[in-house]
């Protein structure tokens, strides 16, 4: 057995699997035709029934989860790219430009936010657009780490997500529940990292169509295209997956 194997086996796949093209009876048929190709590649039917879902959730999932507008007590969000910097300069030490994607997800917070206006965490990137463009003014920025010589140090996801809980353990009502914006592709995995940091109630706001265009000209070379990305996001969710297992 090998890919091409499971490639053929894929093609030739009976009649039941046709549903696939979507909803929970083609789910279901991916499901089993995946289980049976995995297992007697494996020669193990019980290992194969455990990664199945594990594969499915990372490489076939890309809604996330989502809560109610009305329950949300603020906003988080988080950039996705951006610009080499416009005046050049040793990128260590001058901050990269916010881009448009970035000026998309802050159109995307400005538009909720009308909606229902609760207070906004959000990448520096974001939030330059959100006070300069919108005029928001209940807005956290969320910003680089500057070393005392000048370098800057980019938050990861995990490291916004830490940082917004870490401000709001010591609010009279607590953390909260987290409206979680971020790029189309990049949004389930925003939420399972803000869960992940201590953020339990958190999700994207249902109904929200999120920013998904990319930017070829972006100064990350894995948010240029789709292609590219999704490889990226997949394996940062499964070494999300491995840490949770090993723990």
């Amino acid at each position: 057995m090998n890919r091409r194997h499971f490639a053929a086996t894929a093609t030739a796949a009976p009649a039941e699997a046709a549903p696939a093209a979507g909803g929970a009876a083609g789910r279901e048929a991916l499901r089993r035709q995946m289980l049976g190709v995995l297992a007697a590649d494996l020669d193990d039917r019980a290992t194969a029934a455990v990664e199945v879902p594990r594969i499915l959730d990372v490489c076939f999932t890309w809604e996330p989860p989502t809560v109610e507008p009305e329950r949300m007590d603020f906003l988080l969000a988080y950039s996705f790219g951006n610009r080499a910097p416009a005046g050049g300069g040793d990128p260590a030490k001058v901050l990269y430009e916010p881009g448009p994607v970035n000026e998309a997800l802050a159109d995307t917070v400005a538009r909720i936010h009308r909606r229902r206006p609760v207070p906004v965490y959000a990448q520096w990137e974001i939030a330059h657009f959100l006070t300069g463009k919108h005029g928001l003014t209940d807005v956290t920025a969320i910003n680089p780490v500057i070393a005392a010589d000048g370098t800057i140090t980019y938050l990861s996801t995990y490291g916004v997500a830490a940082q917004v809980a870490a401000s709001r353990k010591g609010l009279p009502g607590g953390i909260g529940t987290a409206g979680v914006v971020g790029f189309r592709d990049h949004v389930k995995r925003c939420v399972l990292t803000t869960r992940l940091a201590g953020i339990a109630a958190a999700g994207a706001p249902a109904g929200q169509r999120m920013p998904g265009d990319y930017d070829p000209q972006s100064g990350q070379a894995w948010t240029r295209s789709r292609a590219v990305y999704l490889v990226h996001d997949m394996g940062a969710q499964l070494q999300m997956l491995e840490q949770e297992l090993l723990a």
